[in-house]
């Protein structure tokens, strides 16, 4: 009987792995009475279906390089307005004692508990906005009880924000975050209500009366982050601003050959033997009329002010680079007076072009501060700008700003 199965089944077999050698070298995927490409030579004919794992594997990168280069490229926040909302207050209850053979006690009703405090608190490993929500909701207090018990004081809530914050309330600012640890309280929460065991008195020996509970305090205030370094590379978009931080430390920022590679500050870490580190930043291209908030304007110059030196970056393959650096301070001179007469060096970049040994000789005639001439891109003459660094930072800088 067996033998005459298999013998019935011998040309079904045959012709479905006949179709199976056909559809591989035919480099296609059969499925019922269609065909499909697959440039892995999967099968699946009739009812029987072989998945080509070489397929999945590449679907499985692929999701995998996109969500990496999500995560990559998440946008970076430097201000936000919130809403703070505190806790508010426990009501006051209103109850009397009683018990077996007395049953009109005298009053008992507890006092409520205080509403939470919204904290605004500097943690040093949160390196953006991006985090902070819309608003935020202190707790509220618990109400009180009878037998005299009290409600629970809500606990504060703490906002964690990058070092740097600025807090301010309708343009003024009412906190400088500068530290780790540095803590700015942004709403108070409401007092708890009082039971009317608060009010009995002599004259009131059963008082009705329990208050209930204050509301808590709300504010909207604006968080501006700005980027904390000692250095800060100043310069038009394209002027080689992130080759040359890749160049002095170990940051990685973007590097393309068009305008506005860099959209976000990036800060690097100079380290020199004696175990001394040196923060510089990277800001993005400024132009011209940025003060008036062209291009990305004041959202960026901002970042400027905390820096303690700056470094004018000039692209020597410019027409004329001394123009762009009196426009540069012109820009920061009108945003904030004052800014650009900072200690300040004047970095020439890509000296490895052609024609630029030329205008630096014109550079130099027409600026009378030091210029330290070199390649972001070959690395040539780089020591002379990480040296200069450590001058600025020794004779304008009397600790570190905070520990990176």
């Amino acid at each position: 009987m067996w033998m005459n199965v298999a013998a019935r089944m011998k040309p079904v077999i045959w012709r479905i792995l006949s179709e199976a050698l056909a559809v591989r070298s035919g480099n296609t995927v059969a499925e019922g009475k269609h065909l499909r490409r697959c440039g892995n030579s999967a099968v699946i004919f009739r009812n029987l279906s072989l998945s080509c794992q070489l397929c999945g594997k590449t679907r499985e990168s692929s999701k995998r390089k996109e969500l990496s280069e999500k995560k990559l490229t998440r946008y970076f926040v430097d201000q936000r307005r919130v809403k703070f909302q505190a806790g508010s207050g426990g009501d006051g209850a209103c109850s009397f004692h009683s018990e077996p053979r007395k049953e009109w006690g005298g009053p008992d009703g507890g006092n409520g508990g205080n509403g939470g405090d919204i904290i605004i608190k500097v943690n040093k490993q949160i390196k953006s906005l991006s985090l902070i929500s819309a608003s935020y909701q202190g707790e509220d207090g618990e109400s009180g009880r009878s037998k005299n018990c009290y409600g629970r004081n809500a606990g504060p809530k703490y906002i964690p924000v990058p070092i740097g914050t600025v807090v301010k309330e309708q343009g003024k600012t009412v906190a400088d975050l500068a530290h780790h640890g540095q803590e700015y309280v942004a709403v108070h929460g409401g007092g708890g209500g009082k039971g009317n065991r608060f009010f009995l008195s002599n004259e009131n020996r059963a008082p009705m009366t329990a208050t209930a509970g204050e509301k808590g305090e709300e504010r909207v205030l604006q968080l501006e982050l700005r980027t904390m370094a000692h250095a800060g590379l100043v310069g038009f978009p394209n002027a080689g601003k992130s080759s040359l931080l890749r160049a002095i430390s170990n940051a990685r920022p973007a590097v393309a050959a068009y305008p506005f590679t860099t959209l976000k500050p990036h800060v690097g870490v100079v380290k020199y033997r004696d175990h001394e580190q040196l923060a510089v930043a990277d800001i993005p291209g400024i132009i011209r009329g940025a003060h008036l908030n062209r291009g990305l304007g004041l959202s960026f110059l901002r970042h400027i002010e905390r820096c303690r030196f700056l470094l004018f970056v000039l692209d020597m393959s410019s027409p004329e680079p001394w123009d762009e650096l009196q426009c540069l301070r012109s820009e920061l001179d009108q945003y904030e007076a004052g800014l650009s007469q900072r200690p300040h060096a004047i970095v020439a970049n890509k000296m490895d072009l052609s024609g630029t040994k030329e205008k630096l000789e014109e550079l130099r005639r027409r600026v009378e501060q030091r210029i330290i001439p070199l390649s972001a891109l070959t690395g040539n003459n780089t020591e002379e700008l990480i040296i200069h660094l450590r001058e600025l930072y020794d004779d304008h800088t009397g600790q570190t700003i905070f520990n990176w």
